[in-house]
């Protein structure tokens, strides 16, 4: 039986004037190729996160980056961006964004292809994110939940599909970036096994 190690990974830490980021690099893979595209979407989010924050545009906004493993094993990669940008004001806006590869090949896997292709995911995953909106009494900027977007925010995490939210996306400042996790058994007669999220099972 072959057994997938977890990837090596070093912290890279940038600090430039109105930036500090902190971003994973992936080291020591058998495949270089696989290597260089895991490396290459996560300095390519980097980027398009600062852009989306306005870092260039204006000159006060001042950028704060780091990242959060969620998963490194079985072959699987998981993890979060998050940047917090500050141009004055009230309070700075965080951004996180997830990325999840296979470590083997480096494809980064978007939410429909951890799923069977005939399979209603975003109608199962809206059911089970409406219970937990009701459940933890989440208030709603713009009642009621009707569905996930196709292409949601998630990472892996263990045996979970975690779902979230953006600020403002779902519920108010003060509540922070909803999450929903949900158990990859409650699912799992939906779930590609060749995905990421099959190899969990």
């Amino acid at each position: 039986m072959v057994v997938d190690i977890p990837v090596q990974i070093r912290t890279a830490h940038v600090k430039q004037k109105r930036m500090e980021l902190y971003y994973p690099i992936v080291y020591g893979l058998p495949n270089k190729e696989a290597e260089h595209k895991i490396n290459y979407e996560i300095t390519s989010l980097m980027k398009k996160l600062m852009v989306q924050q306005g870092f260039y545009q204006n000159p006060l906004t001042e950028i704060t980056g780091s990242y959060e493993l969620k998963t490194n094993e079985r072959g699987v990669l998981s993890l979060t961006m998050s940047n917090y940008a500050y141009s004055g004001g009230a309070h700075g806006m965080t951004v996180v964004k997830g990325l999840t590869f296979d470590t083997k090949t480096g494809k980064k896997y978007s939410l429909h292809e951890l799923f069977l292709p005939q399979a209603d995911y975003v109608k199962a995953l809206s059911s089970i994110v409406a219970k937990q909106i009701k459940e933890r009494d989440i208030f709603l900027l713009n009642p009621p939940f009707k569905e996930i977007s196709s292409n949601q925010d998630f990472y892996i995490s263990d045996k979970a599909l975690v779902l979230f939210y953006q600020l403002y996306e779902l519920t108010a400042y003060a509540y922070g970036i909803p999450y929903f996790p949900i158990s990859v058994y409650e699912i799992q007669p939906l779930i590609n096994e060749q995905s990421p999220l099959g190899k969990m099972l």
